[in-house]
């Protein structure tokens, strides 16, 4: 790009200057914003450099000015995102098990580098990666991407569905025939994004990984009118599954030890209805969608939580407890 057309950009080039490389810390004094102009091929001088800083200032591009020694400097302070704010996304981008090693180093760098030189490098010295085991589909933000206009245009869509084998190779289910489906909202819960969509066959909901999806393609097909309907039930699903396992909803009391009120809210809410039995046992009446993972969460308190009602489901975890007990005992006896 010739000069006249840098000096087109001027003003430009100093507003990213001074919000990438300056904050209350760290300012830039005149002579060194004026060399960091020229060496971009952009002539400045101290006089019109502090034109150029009003002139900011006059459009609600806000310039703070001070002085190091006698030094006249800027900076800028007012940033979309604290350092605080920053950090806590980061976190969530590494901790994400459906975004990619791949991704996840982009998307910590673009994060990052929102903070400024100084924080930039700051975050990405202090990072911690603890999550180790991230997915490897390459295609999880087209997906997301397509997903989302879908749900937002109300509109159909198609894809195939996959698990992993244990070599860790894809199996599609259904031959890799296509699914279609009603999607309703995408989700994140616990480190992965779910599509939740809208049966007609049953008249409920279900979920789906979307990242165990592939050739996801919008129809042109509207959804049906039950579907835009059930989107009233998708606040309730979502709190009452587990790890958005797919299931039957009931009601429920548990009896949970006093030790494990922070897990009854920490799980069901601050506003669960929890009622005191004696000293040191409480019960919490609960809606939850029964399935596999339910019973897991469950089985990890030991006797400290058990369901007190519906009398039929407690019987039932007392037959897989049961089951699970003469499994291990027969291998003990072999």
């Amino acid at each position: 790009m010739v000069k006249s057309n840098y000096q087109k950009i001027k003003l430009l080039k100093l507003w990213e200057l001074l919000r990438q490389e300056t904050n209350e810390a760290h300012p830039l004094t005149t002579n060194q914003i004026c060399q960091k102009l020229v060496n971009m091929g952009i002539s400045c001088d101290r006089r019109t450099l502090a034109n150029d800083i009003a002139l900011l200032n006059e459009f609600g591009y806000e310039v703070m000015s001070g002085t190091v020694g006698h030094n006249k400097c800027y900076y800028v302070e007012d940033r979309s995102f604290s350092l605080a704010e920053l950090k806590i996304l980061i976190d969530a981008v590494q901790a994400s098990s459906f975004i990619t090693k791949k991704k996840t180093e982009e998307m910590t760098e673009k994060l990052a580098n929102l903070g400024g030189s100084f924080y930039a490098d700051l975050l990405k010295n202090s990072l911690l990666y603890t999550n180790t085991k991230k997915h490897s589909n390459e295609s999880i933000f087209y997906n997301v991407d397509a997903l989302e206009k879908a749900v937002r245009e109300y509109k159909k869509i198609t894809f195939n569905y996959f698990d992993l084998d244990e070599k860790g190779e894809k199996v599609y289910r259904k031959n890799k025939a296509l699914y279609t489906a009603e999607p309703i909202a995408l989700v994140f819960n616990e480190g992965n994004y779910y599509l939740v969509c809208y049966t007609s066959k049953y008249n409920e909901l279900c979920t789906y990984r979307v990242d165990k999806m592939t050739s996801v393609e919008i129809s042109e097909e509207n959804i049906s009118e039950e579907a835009v309907l059930s989107y009233s039930a998708m606040q309730n699903y979502t709190e009452n599954a587990f790890k958005m396992y797919d299931g039957y909803s009931e009601n429920i009391a548990l009896s949970f030890d006093k030790s494990l009120m922070g897990v009854i809210h920490d799980k069901f809410g601050e506003n669960t209805k929890i009622t005191k039995t004696d000293d040191d046992t409480f019960t919490a009446n609960v809606t939850v969608q029964i399935s596999p993972a339910f019973w897991g969460w469950l089985f990890q308190f030991s006797d400290r939580m058990v369901i007190a009602e519906p009398e039929y489901l407690a019987e039932e975890y007392c037959s897989l407890a049961e089951t699970i007990f003469n499994l291990y005992e027969s291998d003990g006896e072999n």
